[in-house]
């Protein structure tokens, strides 16, 4: 389920844990700001409008430093927020998480049963890794919007919207900024 993307090492714990105190909000304004998350929210529907899955983006600052220290990976909090967000629960079991974890420069795709099977992995990873590089190059937004085009289109070859077949929109089109 899912692809994966950490450019460069994250280092020891105590350097993560720091560089996550260090990340915040402002930080990931800077990286995209909100008209920026207004296009992909834009894109998020029209694409929803060519298939018959659900992307959901997510994107976060930072985790809490203690977390951190503890050894929660950015793989295991996408997986909860996968959860809290719902995207598991769509009706055709094809939701798909794009979660960016800017203090890391961690991007993961967390995909349900249907989209799992239905997009190869390698997909996923690649879509993953795009996106990481982006912000590890400064083209945070530029690479966010590519990355949702990317999936869209995955999406649209394996679950087109056809006819009287409509997407219900069962998830916000927004981007979560947790």
């Amino acid at each position: 389920m899912g692809g994966t993307a950490k450019p460069g090492g994250t280092g020891s714990r105590l350097r993560r844990a720091l560089r996550h105190l260090l990340t915040d909000h402002a930080d990931l304004r800077r990286a995209i700001d909100p008209a920026a998350l207004a296009l992909v929210e834009a894109q998020v529907g029209a694409g929803e409008r060519r298939h018959l899955a659900e992307l959901r983006v997510a994107l976060e600052p930072s985790l809490a430093p203690l977390t951190v220290l503890r050894g929660l990976s950015p793989r295991e909090r996408a997986l909860e927020v996968f959860g809290r967000l719902g995207v598991w629960d769509t009706e055709g079991n094809n939701g798909v998480l794009l979660y960016l974890l800017l203090a890391d420069h961690a991007v993961e795709i967390v995909a349900d049963r249907a989209a799992a099977r239905a997009v190869p992995q390698a997909q996923w990873d690649a879509v993953a890794r795009s996106l990481a590089q982006a912000f590890a190059g400064g083209q945070g937004a530029a690479g966010l919007q590519a990355a949702v085009a990317r999936i869209s289109e995955l999406l649209t070859e394996a679950f087109p919207s056809a006819g009287a077949h409509r997407n219900p929109d069962e998830l916000p089109d927004r981007p979560a900024v947790l």
